[in-house]
């Protein structure tokens, strides 16, 4: 039976925030706020980094209104932030492009 990822300890998820700009903790998951120019360009976001979290086969939860989409990242198996929350944000602020802001 495959071991589930282990947890990253709060200094090295806090060390690992220094390089993901305008993500942060919110209730034990990592999280962010995007906002871009319109419906379609946020769709758009969605759309590829829906593509990106199907081949890590890790899901985000998140929601989209008009042009903001929420994201948090969490391993549910393990309880909390691993690896691979931290290396999907990174995918998904590549994804993003510098194409929306805060």
């Amino acid at each position: 039976m495959r071991q589930p990822p282990a947890l990253l300890a709060e200094d090295a998820v806090a060390t690992a925030l220094e390089t993901l700009d305008g993500w942060s903790i919110a209730e034990g998951k990592l999280t962010k706020t995007y906002v871009f120019r319109d419906f379609v360009q946020a769709f758009g976001f969605m759309t590829a980094a829906a593509l990106c979290a199907e081949r890590a086969n890790h899901h985000p939860e998140w929601s989209n209104a008009y042009k903001t989409v929420d994201i948090s990242l969490t391993t549910h198996e393990s309880g909390g932030i691993t690896q691979k929350d931290l290396d999907l944000a990174t995918e998904f602020e590549q994804v993003a492009g510098g194409t929306a802001h805060e």
